[in-house]
């Protein structure tokens, strides 16, 4: 039998029972009549937005929301259903299409309303827009005092409707929470008056990951969890952290060994200089995979579970590792970059720290052509 290393040696794993399992863990914070819209956006942080959105539609998910037009098309061409809410920047370019797949858009400025209205005027029933307030990420959105404009604008009673109102918090996972609670204040203020206009709100959010956790009154009726639905977050310290389970590991496979005298030198720029004879493996996976360049003489893999260091700089499409230390290895043997190997492990968020980063970049640098294999839930 052919193994998985000869047909792929480099590829993803993405475990859908973590998955189902991190999103249990979060709604278990949740009260009733609040719900999840999952963040699926930059190929749902790496993992694949299509699968990892059917996977999650499988589990009960209705609402999801992505960064861009093309992302929220991939999955109407795939197939999903659901409510797909698109996050980011609109021009007026891609309104017949966000229209034509029937994609939920988030107005951040007044000026999109005109194109919006004008493509949706034949529609029988009014076409539903979230409205994004400005809080404090000094990002997109409407300022408070816009917004209240804005709803006197006839376009949002036909051809279009509010259906929610949303706002993103800036910090909500920093040590100090004066400022998410300032921003929580001014949502709330604005959602006030908003609603004493007779403006019937069916969906308020504000919670991301952090959020979900620590502020249980930025909840309201849906959350966006978007990293620890991956198994990961980014809280302090004096949070208690909910039990997480990574869902993607990264493999490779060993296609060479060497070794080389004291005194020679490894990759590019010689920046790695051999002080004994060492037993060099060479790994066909490479920063034009997403394994950063930053990590050149600091990462580490696990062969026959144990850590091998990288040694010498990063290549678009290798790494080298000292395997000196370890046991006889063979071309041909999988090599662990994030997961766990018998009882070792190093996982995304130990990625991130070589880096001088967060998981999110880790996962999300994993480039397309590394495939992806789904573990069934």
């Amino acid at each position: 039998m052919t193994s998985i290393s000869t047909l792929l040696p480099t590829y993803a794993t993405i475990n859908l029972t973590a998955l189902a399992h991190n999103l249990s863990c979060i709604t278990r914070y949740l009260s009733p009549g609040c719900t999840v819209m999952a963040i699926v956006k930059a190929n749902a942080y790496g993992h694949g937005a299509i699968e990892t959105a059917q996977a999650l539609v499988r589990q009960g998910v209705e609402r999801f929301a992505v960064a861009s037009l093309d992302e929220g098309i991939a999955l109407r061409q795939a197939g999903l259903s659901a409510s797909i809410v698109v996050l980011g920047a609109l021009f007026d370019e891609q309104v017949s299409d966000l229209i034509a797949h029937r994609l939920t858009p988030v107005v951040s400025d007044g000026r999109i309303l005109p194109a919006l209205a004008k493509a949706v005027r034949s529609y029988p029933t009014p076409y539903p827009i979230h409205l994004k307030v400005e809080t404090g990420m000094g990002r997109l959105g409407l300022s408070p005092e816009n917004l209240l404009g804005l709803l006197d604008n006839p376009l949002l009673r036909n051809p279009l409707q509010v259906e929610g109102l949303m706002t993103h918090l800036a910090d909500a996972d920093g040590k100090d929470s004066t400022f998410t609670e300032r921003q929580l204040d001014t949502f709330n203020a604005t959602l006030k008056q908003v609603q004493q206009r007779g403006i019937t709100l069916p969906l308020v959010h504000t919670a991301n990951s952090a959020a979900i956790v620590r502020f249980p009154d930025a909840h309201f009726s849906l959350v966006r969890p978007g990293i620890m639905l991956y198994g990961y977050h980014t809280l302090p310290d004096t949070v208690p952290a909910p039990d997480l389970r990574p869902v993607l590991s990264l493999h490779t496979t060993i296609a060479q060994l060497r070794t080389i005298p004291q005194g020679r030198t490894v990759s590019y720029n010689g920046t790695f200089v051999a002080t004994r004879p060492t037993r060099i493996a060479v790994l066909p996976i490479g920063y034009a995979d997403g394994y950063s360049r930053r990590l050149s003489h600091r990462g580490s893999v696990l062969i026959q579970g144990r850590r091998a260091p990288i040694v010498g700089l990063v290549c678009m499409d290798m790494i080298m590792v000292d395997v000196t230390d370890l046991a006889p290895v063979q071309v041909g043997e999988t090599v662990t970059l994030i997961g766990e190997q018998r009882e070792e492990s190093i996982w995304a968020d130990e990625v991130a720290d070589w880096m001088g980063t967060i998981p999110y970049e880790v996962l999300c640098g994993i480039g397309s052509r590394v495939p992806r294999l789904y573990k069934p839930a």
